[in-house]
């Protein structure tokens, strides 16, 4: 168990960041930037939480954890000596975001145009953290390009937008409120 006695320690005060084995990053780092964005992430999923309950709080409480497993997952560089040891995103997790998705598109109509962000609040929260979660996304496949990161971080990023995008249509009726885009409707 994680266990936080002093909550600031200086030694970021030159910016720098210690990863998860002991080594030190920049704080602007490809894999520090993608942590942070997994981080902003969690931190727009707990909005998108001020206006669910039932079955979408959680579904959500659990993805915040699984995000908290995913930055530890990316804060340890693959190949260390704590390899063994690792705390990694599984198949199991990804597994369980698309056995939601199913489970959550099977009342919905399809899609006819894109969604707009709104219709309700816990939607318009949950595109806030789908598009978080992108970002998150692409800066975790450009750290992939140079350095050693599990395929599973990656794809758990990949289904979880996936998932919020869904998600946001259930919360709005069932896709009944979702706001559609209408192409070029205002250059008349």
């Amino acid at each position: 168990m994680v266990k936080l006695d002093k909550i600031y320690t200086r030694g970021g005060d030159k910016g720098e960041t210690s990863l998860t084995d002991g080594t030190r990053a920049k704080k602007y780092a490809p894999r520090v930037e993608a942590y942070g964005s997994i981080d902003e992430s969690n931190a727009a999923i707990g909005l998108a939480r001020l206006h669910t309950s039932g079955a979408a709080d959680e579904k959500l409480a659990r993805i915040q954890n699984d995000l908290f497993d995913l930055g530890a997952d990316v804060s340890l560089p693959a190949g260390t000596k704590f390899e063994e040891q690792a705390l990694r995103i599984s198949q199991t997790q990804i597994d369980r975001l698309e056995q939601e998705i199913d489970q959550m598109n099977e009342n919905l109509d399809p899609l006819k145009s894109f969604t707009l962000p709104g219709g309700s609040p816990a939607s318009a929260f949950l595109h806030q953290a789908r598009t978080v979660t992108r970002r998150a996304e692409r800066l975790l496949v450009k750290v992939a390009e140079q350095e050693a990161i599990s395929p599973l971080a990656i794809k758990y990023l990949n289904r979880l937008s996936d998932h919020l995008f869904v998600l946001s249509r259930k919360t709005n009726n069932d896709g009944k409120d979702d706001v559609l885009w209408i192409p070029g409707e205002n250059r008349k």
